[in-house]
């Protein structure tokens, strides 16, 4: 079956899918040997990121983001409370809410996960060219499914393509 004109081959098309296996295993190869002296995994980072970026941050809105369940993210939330890593505080107007919060310990630990990944995605956008930065932003906003993007867009900063 031939791609329609302006789209990548099949065989294009599963190459790009085996060259972001390998891109997202180099992304997380050094983060994910720094989580592991804590005793921490890939879920660990991403709660501890998004806490991080995203200050006071209810443990609901967490959920939707990472789209895990109740049960993964008490597991991994509780180790993280536990080693002093994220504090966890009530609502101001509504007690039953859990709002989360780094440590300044959570706060260098994610600080240096992201200069990790930030170093990473700025040396290889810098191979590519002076409009890697927005193509790859476009890239990745084109690669979220088309009913999340508002979400996303409103949640990351400066992640939505600029048209």
């Amino acid at each position: 079956m031939a791609a329609p004109a302006g789209v990548a081959s099949p065989d294009d098309l599963v190459a790009c899918v085996e060259l972001l296996f390998f891109a997202y295993r180099d992304f997380t190869g050094g983060p994910d040997a720094i989580l592991e002296t804590y005793g921490f995994g890939r879920a660990h980072h991403r709660v501890l990121h998004f806490v991080y970026r995203n200050p006071g941050l209810r443990v609901a809105d967490l959920l939707d983001i990472l789209r895990i369940t109740k049960q993964s993210l008490a597991r991994v939330l509780k180790q993280l409370i536990d080693k002093g890593f994220i504090i966890q505080r009530t609502g101001d107007d509504d007690r039953r809410e859990r709002r989360l919060f780094v440590s300044t310990k959570g706060g260098r630990l994610a600080e240096k996960l992201i200069t990790l990944q930030t170093r990473h995605m700025a040396s290889a956008l810098a191979n590519v060219g002076p409009e890697a930065s927005e193509f790859a932003r476009r890239f990745l906003f084109a690669m979220i499914a088309a009913s999340d993007r508002a979400h996303v867009e409103a949640l990351v900063k400066q992640a939505a393509p600029r048209t």
